[in-house]
């Protein structure tokens, strides 16, 4: 029996905060930040996380 993805919940949880939103992406940061988390915490063991593991928070890019 496969393994759940360890990040999959943070993956289902920015699909439904984009569709309640109309998929405009900054009414779902918190969500979107959750997911880089797990992604950076989960070290490519993630199939979710592979949209995510080449790019940058957007909090990252305003401080440089």
């Amino acid at each position: 029996m496969p393994q759940k993805d360890p990040c999959q919940k943070q993956a289902c949880a920015i699909q439904h905060c984009l569709q309640a939103n109309k998929y405009v992406e900054s009414m779902c940061r918190d969500v979107i930040r959750d997911m880089r988390r797990c992604c950076a915490s989960q070290a490519g063991t993630s199939v979710c996380c592979s949209g995510f593991k080449d790019s940058n928070p957007q909090e990252n890019k305003s401080n440089t």
